[in-house]
């Protein structure tokens, strides 16, 4: 069972996160409340899990948490909630959260997200394990710090649909020659859409990214300068570009 710190000045969300992770029999709840500087006391003493703070809060907000687990080094992976303004999203996740969540959202899916996060080990844990066991990093894990680091948030839907079509190619490789006949349909079924909404939320994901600015950190982690300027792949090129890296790196 995975320690979780609760951290949210909405009362009825709060209520509604602590009885799904306590009826879930995955989480124990040790500490709840809207005052950060409370919930950072508990959280260095209690070495929890999990922590799932709302931007603001009374006294140390949800920036003051993410420091705070980095600065003491715990193993804690944060999760932050709050508005959907891009600007406080790329700090939050600039500062070191795991996840962000846009309120409202399902909470159900919040849940698989959490496990997701608590069942990875943090990065101390993983060299010793990777040694030890010569056990790699996971395919989602290293897809989740290529968009993190090319800045494709996320909250929104291209998000999820570009990391199962990028797993996808990864496991089949000549998937990539269908795209359109069955790489889209088969992650449209998976999350319950349609083909074209796939395609579009695709492509915003990754004009998102080139919106930003961070071509040179796309090109930087592809090893070569490959687009230039307002440049930008098109579904099929970024999906089979980063399945390559992966492939190449024995991520499978």
């Amino acid at each position: 069972m995975y320690s979780v710190v609760l951290l949210e000045t909405n009362v009825a969300v709060m209520e509604q996160l602590r009885a799904a992770l306590e009826e879930s029999k995955d989480f124990k709840v040790i500490h709840v409340g809207d005052d950060g500087d409370k919930g950072l006391q508990v959280i260095i003493s209690s070495n929890p899990d999990l922590v799932v703070t709302s931007v603001f809060l009374k006294g140390t907000d949800g920036y003051g948490i993410i420091r705070g687990v980095k600065e003491k080094g715990l193993r804690a992976k944060v999760v932050v909630a709050g508005p959907g303004n891009d600007d406080v999203i790329e700090r939050v996740m600039s500062e070191g959260a795991a996840y962000y969540f846009v309120k409202p959202f399902s909470v159900q899916v919040a849940l698989e997200r959490f496990r997701e996060l608590v069942k990875t080990v943090n990065k101390a844990e993983e060299k010793e394990l990777a040694i030890s066991r010569r056990k790699p990093v996971t395919t989602e894990e290293k897809i989740s710090e290529i968009f993190m680091s090319i800045g494709i948030p996320p909250h929104i839907k291209g998000y999820g649909y570009l990391r199962e079509a990028i797993k996808m190619t990864v496991e089949r490789p000549f998937v990539i020659n269908s795209v359109t006949k069955e790489l889209y349909p088969t992650v449209a079924k998976k999350f319950a859409t349609t083909s074209s909404k796939v395609e579009r939320a695709i492509r915003h994901a990754i004009e998102v990214a080139w919106n930003r600015g961070r071509v040179d950190a796309i090109n930087a982690i592809f090893g070569a300068r490959i687009y230039l300027g307002s440049e930008k792949p098109t579904n099929s090129e970024f999906i089979a570009l980063v399945a390559d890296k992966l492939i190449l790196e024995n991520m499978v």
